[in-house]
């Protein structure tokens, strides 16, 4: 039987590398791994951190984007080995052109996949963390404590409304399909 209490949200990543705009062969890569994409937001400089400077150099750039259609958040572990393989196929010389954090987005909150553990993280299986960086309240996404601190800054907030729009839109329209086919099973 169909149930409209299924947990349902919005891939999303943010691409983060060298290049204010990744190339389109990137973006068809992520499409063919994910699904078609349906917003990609405008690069913002990411300067908040050296962490990445030796593998990547600067300037660098992140943006994000998501992917059309609703999923189950419970296969996010196999979407950051997805991801992990595209980065490796990006990658030159031992080292990788992207990083591509691959998260999720529903009505209440982004998550993000991490390889890396943490007293915040909470381990999915398959060597995979959620790490939860933004809940949405009051009409905005209110950062973490420990989110990375280009999220804290409010720099994605356009692009996480579009994706969040979108996201209830779809939401809306699977309800009411779902609701018919209970409503014809009775």
């Amino acid at each position: 039987m169909a149930s409209v209490d299924r947990p349902l949200c919005k891939w999303l990543i943010a691409v983060l590398g060298p290049e204010p705009r990744p190339p389109e062969s990137l973006w068809q890569d992520l499409a063919q791994a994910f699904g078609p994409i349906e917003y990609r937001g405008t690069s913002r400089l990411f300067e908040t951190t050296d962490y990445y400077r030796e593998e990547f150099g600067t300037p660098l750039y992140r943006c994000l984007a998501a992917f059309r259609g609703l999923f189950g958040p419970e296969t996010l572990p196999e979407r950051k080995l997805d991801a992990a393989r595209l980065e490796a196929h990006w990658s030159r010389e031992g080292k990788r052109r992207f990083n591509l954090d691959i998260g999720y987005m529903d009505p209440d909150k982004v998550v993000l996949a991490s390889f890396k553990s943490g007293p915040t993280k909470l381990y999915l299986g398959h060597g995979v963390y959620a790490d939860l960086l933004l809940k949405y309240s009051g009409g905005r996404f209110e950062p973490m404590p420990w989110a990375f601190p280009d999220f804290q800054d409010g720099r994605y907030e356009k692009s996480l409304r579009v994706i969040r729009d979108k996201l209830k839109a779809e939401l809306r329209k699977t309800r009411e399909e779902l609701q018919k086919e209970i409503d014809a099973e009775k």
